[in-house]
């Protein structure tokens, strides 16, 4: 298995002291933190994108620039560009340009978003949202694989003899589908032979299985070799103690305390938005939170790995509002302690 840490760079109070650092050391820290998750040997860093709510990943692609500066080797991944909102060609020319600069190391994820707000905020129509993917997402793949493109389209003006600068490094990026509570994504990445990218978030483990078995059903019906059905899991936070007793009386206050300032109350109902993992010891029984001993996480990842059969698995290490040096140590602890042995337990062919 690879692994991949993710941020989408939340900036709320700390759920406890409500401390806030400022815009600047919070994405500083970012880059910190991705700097770190090289040398320790991750895979991979991702950044999200957010229009609303308490985050600064409005602009992934200038963060993951930043990282792509000051690393040589991993890969810098979006969680999730939403393209549903974007312009294809501004797309296909941000994401070109920080592939020339880190030399071929970025891979797209694409998806509808977590929030609800950004579709109102760009001017669209929420109803639309699967519409907008599919479409800006099949213009995006012909920006990147050809020249003098002739396109004729419902949600952006016609392009006639179109060819994006810069081109990519060398060939199109790879494309993964985020994919948390609808078939939609699952169904375009099967027929597009892409990978999928199951949020593993929120919703109990069954929830996730479903869409990834539909994709799998899909992109073989649809003539693609089952080999190439990659799929990778998101998790929920990363909170590592010596034992399953100390993770609950170090994080209880915490991870509840976070739960609550977490709550959507307009969005009660809508899967993918509240988690119903409410205490510590629900979210450590059945969440898809990684929190307690060393053990007890290589458990639950390679419990989800018997059912998804992923090949990536992400962890997030700023979720619970934790400074750089806990981000750090908590890394160090993940790659050296389970990360070599889920590699030798679950091992992948992805990116070799």
């Amino acid at each position: 298995m690879k692994f991949q840490v993710l941020s989408i760079i939340g900036h709320a109070p700390h759920p406890l002291t409500g401390e806030l650092p400022s815009t600047a050391d919070r994405l500083t820290q970012v880059v910190d933190v991705g700097v770190a998750a090289e040398e320790f040997g991750f895979d991979a860093y991702a950044v999200g994108e957010r229009h609303a709510g308490a985050f600064l990943s409005s602009s992934p692609t200038v963060v993951l620039g930043a990282l792509a500066a000051r690393t040589s080797r991993i890969k810098l991944l979006t969680g999730v560009t939403v393209v549903a909102i974007l312009d294809p060609v501004r797309v296909a020319e941000d994401y070109a340009t920080l592939d020339q600069l880190s030399r071929g190391r970025v891979e797209l994820v694409i998806g509808k978003g977590a929030e609800a707000g950004h579709f109102d905020l760009f001017g669209l129509d929420e109803e639309q949202q699967w519409d907008l993917q599919k479409e800006k997402y099949e213009l995006l793949r012909r920006l990147w694989s050809e020249e003098g493109v002739d396109w004729e389209g419902e949600f952006r003006p016609a392009l006639k003899n179109v060819t994006t600068v810069p081109r990519p490094y060398d060939g199109p990026p790879r494309v993964w589908h985020g994919s948390a509570t609808s078939l939609n994504s699952p169904e375009l990445a099967a027929r597009h032979g892409d990978p999928l990218f199951t949020a593993n978030a929120i919703q109990p483990r069954a929830a996730y299985a479903k869409l990834i078995d539909h994709y799998r059903e899909r992109f073989e019906a649809y003539g693609h070799d089952p080999a190439r059905a990659h799929v990778a899991a998101g998790s929920g936070g990363l909170l590592i103690a010596d034992s399953h007793e100390r993770a609950v009386a170090r994080f209880k206050e915490l991870y509840e305390a976070k739960v609550a300032q977490s709550f959507k109350p307009h969005l009660e109902g809508r899967a993918g938005y509240n988690t119903p993992f409410r205490t510590i010891e629900d979210a450590i029984a059945d969440g898809p939170q990684l929190i307690g001993s060393p053990q007890q996480i290589i458990d639950k990842i390679l419990g989800y790995h018997e059912v998804y059969r992923h090949d990536l698995q992400s962890i997030t290490v700023d979720a619970y509002g934790q400074g750089t040096g806990e981000q750090v140590e908590t890394l160090q602890r993940f790659a050296e302690e389970i990360a070599p042995v889920i590699r030798r337990e679950a091992p992948s062919s992805l990116w070799e």
